[in-house]
């Protein structure tokens, strides 16, 4: 059955409408295509067939809705991932991010968590660490949990070793983590300067300024509107000087703020604001 067949356009927007006024989430700027995609993927999971059976149930079931929304906005995320942007990091971004006393980076769109602890890691590997902090935020509170627990698939791991190998990594990948049964817990020591918190990059406003800002792979589920907001955003919670990064699939070229950025790394979507 093609899914186009159990939800129509007017369908989709009701139910966005019925979240947004219902639980305060805001997916009206979600690229459509994208979101239909995702929405008739959580029908499917939950045995839904319509989208009148959709409403009833996040009308009627707040567990339903905690649910649907670990469902909705689930990112692929890994350690590590594109490694080569992480050796650009390394080499391009963290010499000149060591002139200041107090490094503040922000995380956008953290999911689990994998990305800022390789963050982490890396800093602990510049020896910055220590006078660093990570604000790592997330649309969904579950996803900050399983963050804030550090906790990671064991069979993960040796695919996150060999991305931190490739990334120029120096150590023995096994001595972040510690092993336990089914799972890799990130030692303590490379969580406790992260600062886990919700933000909804739909609506919300700065809430400091940043060194770095990474939002990798989230902006490509935006509408052109909604990336627009989201790159003036980090433009004005960018110090001047400070480091944009965002996925390899993403552009700023269509933002109106492209012309105050200067590229440092095209291939890795690594930008620098102007002063």
């Amino acid at each position: 059955m093609s899914h186009h067949s159990i939800l129509t356009a007017d369908e989709l927007t009701q139910i966005v409408h019925l979240i947004h006024r219902q639980y305060g989430y805001d997916f009206s700027n979600y690229a459509r295509t994208s979101l239909e995609r995702r929405v008739v993927r959580c029908m499917q999971q939950a045995g839904l067939k319509t989208a009148y059976e959709l409403t009833y149930s996040l009308t009627n079931d707040n567990s339903f809705f905690d649910w649907f929304l670990q469902a909705l906005t689930v990112n692929v995320t890994e350690m590590f991932r594109d490694p080569l942007f992480y050796r650009d990091l390394r080499e391009k971004v963290l010499p000149k991010l060591a002139s200041y006393p107090v490094i503040k980076i922000w995380h956008a769109g953290c999911a689990t968590g994998e990305e800022v602890f390789s963050m982490a890691i890396l800093l602990a590997e510049a020896g910055l660490l220590d006078r660093s902090r990570l604000y790592a935020t997330d649309l969904n509170p579950a996803n900050l949990e399983q963050a804030r627990q550090g906790i990671i698939p064991l069979q993960q791991m040796k695919a996150y070793t060999e991305n931190y190998m490739q990334s120029g990594g120096k150590n023995a990948f096994s001595s972040y983590y510690t092993a336990r049964y089914e799972h890799a817990i990130i030692r303590k020591e490379f969580r406790t300067n992260i600062v886990l918190a919700q933000h909804n990059l739909a609506v919300d406003q700065v809430f400091n300024e940043f060194q770095l800002i990474c939002c990798r792979n989230v902006l490509i589920y935006f509408d052109r509107k909604l990336q627009n907001r989201v790159f003036q955003l980090f433009h004005d919670s960018l110090s001047p000087l400070g480091y944009l990064a965002i996925g390899t699939k993403e552009s700023i070229q269509m933002a109106d703020v492209r012309t105050q950025f200067e590229t440092i790394s095209l291939p890795n979507r690594i930008y620098r604001r102007k002063t």
